[in-house]
């Protein structure tokens, strides 16, 4: 379980308050309908330990806004705009250490009934520190659960709207109870559709394999970038749907997400992922990814967003 403090300011109603002052009421609608949308964006401390590089910031904030627009949110924001101020909070904040950040775009207004028009939206944004959320180093073990990811045509999961996710803590919830780190859920086909909170990826003949966006997941900014790091290595690339026997029998399988990195997987509901270590392809992926993120040379660079933070006061 992940807790962590929330850094000194957030974003909230307009302008960079302190944390504890940004508070909604008990009446707000989101808060009883969850009618919200969020995004995740990480921070990496660089190498040079005065830098945060932000992970593909506009794209994050870009998805976000095609989020709100499932809730038909209304704010006198765009994506660039969106950008700025968490790139302003960032600075702020001036943390010396990896973050999280929360961009949430929610329906503020103190009334009942479960609608969407004419009800007023709101941008909130927030940091906590963060390192891992699943382990990255050594494999994790999966379930196939009993919950059915929810379907585009009832709320749709390639936006992260807030009240969906009680599909995922369902999910997590029994994954956990049963023993296990995490769940992988099926879609209304009975076909492989991510795990809890995360883009999912196995390994076929050599080939790495992930599920189309049609395929009831998230559209991922790290399936994306793995997506495009495994063509650039010359490795056979597959979106397509994956069958559930086709977890048993794959060679390597992990999950991808802002949260979780590249978590890799050693075994699905009892059974072994090859022979239960990280593999070939996951660790060269994790390479990529993490030597990109903390700032060494690469050509994905542009994908970097890099705040120079200041130093703290009392070590001037």
């Amino acid at each position: 379980m992940v807790q962590s403090k929330l850094l000194p300011y957030a974003f909230f109603e307009g302008e960079i308050v302190p944390s504890d002052q940004a508070k909604v009421s008990i009446a707000t609608h989101a808060l009883q309908y969850g009618t919200g949308v969020f995004g995740g964006i990480r921070g990496y401390l660089d190498r040079d330990g005065e830098t945060i590089n932000l992970f593909r910031l506009f794209d994050h904030t870009r998805r976000l806004m095609q989020s709100a627009r499932f809730l038909r949110a209304e704010l006198p924001y765009d994506a660039e705009r969106v950008a700025e101020l968490v790139v302003e909070l960032v600075k702020r904040n001036a943390p010396r250490f990896d973050i999280y950040i929360r961009p949430f775009i929610y329906k503020a207004d103190l009334e009942l009934g479960p609608r969407l028009k004419g009800v007023r939206d709101e941008l909130a944004i927030y940091m906590i520190p963060l390192q891992e959320y699943l382990p990255v180093t050594h494999p994790i073990r999966l379930m196939v659960s009993s919950w059915r990811r929810t379907e585009d045509n009832i709320i749709p999961s390639r936006g992260k709207v807030s009240g969906a996710y009680v599909n995922s803590a369902l999910a997590r919830d029994q994954a956990e109870e049963c023993g296990f780190d995490d769940a992988i859920m099926l879609n209304a086909a009975g076909k492989v559709a991510e795990g809890s909170g995360a883009n999912l990826f196995i390994v076929r003949g050599g080939a790495l394999i992930t599920t189309p966006v049609t395929a009831d997941i998230l559209e991922g900014i790290t399936r994306r970038s793995l997506l495009e790091f495994a063509r650039d290595l010359s490795l056979p690339v597959e979106e397509r749907e994956i069958d559930r026997s086709e977890l048993y029998i794959c060679e390597e399988a992990f999950l991808c997400g802002t949260g979780v990195q590249i978590a890799p997987i050693g075994s699905i509901d009892g059974r072994p992922v090859g022979n239960g270590q990280i593999g070939p392809i996951t660790s060269k992926l994790q390479h990529v990814f993490f030597a990109l993120v903390r700032g060494e040379d690469s050509p994905y660079r542009r994908y970097l967003t890099q705040v120079k933070v200041a130093q703290p006061a009392e070590s001037r």
